[in-house]
């Protein structure tokens, strides 16, 4: 685009005379609008009231001295009268070469051209890389297509595996460095193990999973003992643990009960407390104490406690015991030593391998059978 207007701009100093050129209202082009999609001139001069773009009609030249800039004035005022002719001839003759259709299909080309080049100049669609759309696993990526291409693999990287175990192998140094460096810290965080008040006998157990995301780990459990509920006779007990159910163990005395009906263990933790405080309720009602209805143990199957013998137990004098039947075992193989009876095997195995003979096997003669074989015989008929 800027080598034509450049073009343009040549054309018109051909002219003699440098100075006219500069004027644009001499020139004609004040009432065009080049470039412009909106039409300049709706309605013909011919009547016709047909809207459209349509070409304006040519002005005729007529030489304006108002128009001229106050140098130009000055320039032309010291030309003589035979200068002043020709002057305005060129001037003429310019304008006609300037609106010709010659020159404005020329220009026309000299802008298509530029066009042209600056579009061939342009990334096409075909030459740039096809954009892959993100599917399901893919949503909410940064999308790293247009990051830059990717450098040329030269020999010089290892393999996708490779970097897997180099990248476990430093996830295990930095555990190892926590373990030196952060975790001797906890030890000023450490409280030492008060047992909790008889006042508190609920006991809430938690699972964490270091920072994993786990279906578990909103589980609560709660334990308690029944003895230890305050403001519970043993009628109002007994009738709670029929109410408890299944949950209570008859030979501890506990009740185990869980919830992770919630999403998060203040919930469920929440929900159990409020579950006790119902169950309690409910047991110090003494509209009905459930007398008919008897305990029923049947859901717990109690494990076989195995004691150790008393005969068994290593006493002192089962020690001295033991220890003087050593001594006299001792004694005996020394004594059987001594005397030659003491059985050894590796003599008794090198005596036996002395008596035994062993006799070689006999030759056995072996004749080739007489006559020719098959393969002789075929050859011999070939």
């Amino acid at each position: 685009m800027a080598v034509a207007f450049n073009r343009l701009g040549f054309a018109t100093l051909r002219h003699s005379c440098r100075i006219q050129c500069r004027r644009k209202e001499w020139m004609g082009l004040s009432n065009r609008r080049p470039f412009q999609s909106a039409p300049a001139f709706r309605a013909r001069s011919d009547g016709d009231d047909r809207s459209g773009p349509r070409k304006p009609p040519k002005e005729p030249y007529s030489f304006n001295y108002d128009q001229l800039v106050p140098e130009e004035r000055h320039h032309y005022d010291l030309l003589s009268p035979e200068e002043k002719k020709k002057f305005q001839a060129d001037e003429r003759a310019a304008y006609e070469r300037l609106t010709s259709p010659e020159m404005e299909s020329e220009l026309q080309g000299m802008v298509s051209q530029a066009v042209y080049d600056i579009s061939r100049k342009a990334p096409r669609e075909r030459d740039l890389p096809p954009r892959i759309t993100p599917g399901l696993m893919a949503m909410g990526e940064v999308d790293e297509q247009d990051s830059g291409e990717d450098e040329d693999f030269e020999g010089d990287d290892i393999t996708s595996i490779a970097h897997g175990e180099l990248e476990q192998h430093r996830e295990i140094r930095e555990y190892a460095r926590i373990a030196a460096w952060e975790m001797p810290m906890l030890s000023k965080l450490a409280k030492p193990f008060v047992l909790p008040p008889q006042d508190k006998p609920l006991r809430f157990r938690y699972t964490t999973y270091m920072g994993e995301t786990h279906p578990a780990a909103k589980k609560v459990v709660l334990e308690f003992c029944t003895r230890d509920l305050p403001g519970l006779s043993e009628a109002q007990r007994i009738k709670l643990v029929k109410l408890i159910g299944v949950r209570y163990n008859p030979d501890t005395d506990l009740v185990k009960m869980s919830c992770e009906m919630f999403e998060t263990q203040a919930q469920n933790k929440r929900y159990l407390g409020d579950l006790v405080d119902t169950l309690m309720a409910e047991a110090r009602d003494a509209s009905d104490m459930f007398e008919d209805v008897p305990l029923d143990f049947r859901h717990h199957k109690p494990k076989p406690k195995f004691e150790f013998p008393e005969q068994w137990k290593l006493t002192e004098e089962r020690r001295a015991q033991l220890d003087e039947n050593l001594r006299q075992r001792e004694l005996a193989e020394k004594e059987r030593e001594e005397t030659g009876r003491l059985v050894d095997g590796a003599k008794i195995i090198e005596q036996v391998m002395e008596a035994i003979t062993v006799k070689a096997p006999a030759a056995v003669r072996v004749e080739a059978p007489k006559g020719k074989s098959k393969s002789k015989q075929r050859l011999a008929a070939r």
